[in-house]
């Protein structure tokens, strides 16, 4: 028997982390064995490499060192620990994944997405998660949010018109990939947000 992947995707103010932990919270209350992980990290070396992903000081970093950090980190994750718990029969909860580098780095930082799509494929064949959920707000809320939590990290520092292309990348592909996506509003305030959330939930257990 093997697990569930669900990750969970959005731009920069969407909420992820709160709505994590009450995504962990309910399926552990309908008895799922649940890993709860993040993209880039989830293992020591992975997170090294979010340590250098983010860091302001390499602002200007290679767009192409950028994307093959994202897979280096990736790669590592899933052979330590996505793999290894859905065989166990656990369900993984991943704060982002390879959506994530389709959105940033062929969305925001425009590189072609065939390129992309070769390392996702040498990185996972065709391992792919079950379902995405994608928080959206408009990118100024977001934004307006995020730069609530005190310092920015380097991802944090880019332009509106970067964050822009992103969001729009992500509801391209919850348009193309509807057996999977799962598109949450946001906007809306957190009781009525987790509602949204509690019914897709409810509809994969």
């Amino acid at each position: 028997m093997t697990g569930q992947f669900i990750t969970v995707e959005g731009i920069e103010g969407v909420g992820k982390t709160t709505n994590i932990e009450f995504i962990h919270k309910w399926l552990l209350a309908a008895g799922k064995d649940v890993v709860v992980t993040r993209e880039p990290g989830g293992t020591p070396l992975g997170e090294a490499i979010r340590g250098l992903l983010l860091d302001p000081q390499y602002t200007g970093m290679d767009s192409t060192c950028e994307l093959q950090l994202m897979f280096a980190a990736r790669a590592e994750h899933l052979t330590r620990v996505i793999r290894p718990a859905l065989e166990k029969g656990q369900w993984v909860l991943c704060d982002r994944f390879t959506d994530a580098t389709y959105a940033y780095q062929g969305g925001g930082r425009g590189i072609d997405t065939g390129i992309i799509a070769r390392l996702e494929t040498l990185v996972q064949g065709k391992f792919r998660p079950d379902i995405t959920l994608l928080l959206d707000v408009p990118v100024e809320v977001g934004l307006a949010r995020a730069s609530k939590r005190g310092d920015l990290d380097r991802f944090e520092q880019e332009k509106v018109e970067f964050f822009e292309r992103v969001r729009q990348a992500y509801l391209d592909m919850a348009r193309q990939y509807t057996a999977r996506y799962r598109v949450i509003d946001a906007s809306q305030p957190l009781e009525q947000v987790q509602q949204q959330l509690e019914l897709v939930l409810q509809s994969v257990c």
